[in-house]
């Protein structure tokens, strides 16, 4: 009789979604934020979070598992990743994308099979909502500002490699467009000292992109920000355009008008950089890419690409060379060149 397969991946995958819900819960209790001081008591921490103090251990243990806190007797403490990504004094912090995660993603992926059969995004079905309208998502804005900050966070982890996968020296003005926080103009600012940069973004993001951008200090000065809605507004002058986790958001009439807009504006041997992260080739990974490849068909208008579908939009806008890296960070890297 043959032996059957190792069963593991389907048992890893009948679980996952628990590890998800222990770190959401975690969040939403404000068990790494308790932490951020300093290591508590299961019992000063079941006082403080207001929390049944046996069913507090099991969160705390899965934690301990899961390698975001360690333990010690009936003492806890963040490791360094929770301290860093899931608490709320961390400037690099995660948890606004955790909680929008938690809040509204969650329950959309519950009718992926419906997405599937429809090839529709879910707004409508779970929150009664025809579209993303984030205005009625982000109750306070407290909420929109940690949503933020959590893709600042998530910035933080990209940008830095996206700047670095091209020689970008020979460009002077970048424009980032829906740059949000800024996280990206100020990592080529940093990078190359030639280089200024505008952040373009809607007017409710200019007071944290500021914000952000002044506590960076060695660059500040050379990072301004400017209000605008890229669909419809004049794009500011530039050399260099970038739009980051922007073109898997929309529909291909959407993404054609962005890019063509982009190609005008652009001078004689300007580009495009942009942070998506790519489909292999054979269209069998990254994991990453394939699971937001989804999360778009459940959320948004678009989807993720390969570097030739990347190519097809670019070119069919105007552009004439495109060259595409893959980086060791959550984003990849596309460039496109006008020529002369």
């Amino acid at each position: 009789m043959t032996n059957p397969p190792d069963p593991t991946p389907v048992l890893d995958l009948l679980t996952a979604f628990r590890t998800s819900a222990v770190t959401f819960a975690s969040c939403s209790l404000g068990v790494f934020d308790q932490l951020s001081a300093a290591p508590a008591s299961l019992t000063a921490l079941a006082g403080r979070l207001g929390a049944d103090s046996d069913a507090l251990r099991r969160l705390l243990d899965a934690c301990v598992g899961l390698g975001l806190l360690t333990r010690d007797g009936d003492v806890y403490a963040n490791t360094p990743t929770a301290q860093a990504y899931l608490s709320r004094t961390s400037p690099r912090r995660l948890t606004g994308y955790l909680t929008y995660s938690d809040r509204v993603l969650w329950p959309m992926w519950a009718h992926l099979d419906d997405a599937v059969r429809e090839g529709g995004h879910r707004w409508k079905q779970t929150f009664d909502l025809d579209g993303p309208l984030f205005a009625n998502v982000f109750r306070t804005e407290d909420d929109k500002r940690e949503f933020l900050q959590g893709m600042h966070g998530f910035g933080l982890l990209s940008s830095p490699h996206v700047v670095a996968a091209f020689d970008l020296s020979a460009y002077r003005h970048l424009v980032d467009l829906g740059g949000a926080t800024g996280h990206l103009a100020v990592a080529a600012c940093r990078r190359y000292t030639q280089l200024r940069a505008t952040v373009f973004d809607l007017p409710g993001v200019m007071p944290q992109a500021r914000e952000s951008i002044a506590a960076e200090a060695d660059v500040a000065g050379r990072v301004e920000v400017k209000a605008g809605d890229f669909f419809i507004d004049a794009l500011p002058p530039a050399d260099l355009y970038a739009v980051g986790r922007i073109i898997h958001d929309w529909a291909e009439e959407k993404i054609d008008r962005l890019l063509s807009a982009i190609h005008a504006a652009l001078p004689a041997g300007g580009a495009l950089l942009i942070a998506e992260k790519l489909i292999a080739p054979g269209r069998d990974g990254p994991r990453w890419a394939q699971l937001q490849s989804l999360n778009m068909l459940v959320c948004a208008e678009g989807k993720e690409r390969t570097l030739d579908e990347y190519e097809g939009l670019l070119k069919r806008a105007g552009f004439a060379r495109v060259e595409g890296r893959v980086t060791a960070s959550p984003l990849d890297a596309i460039l496109a060149h006008k020529g002369p």
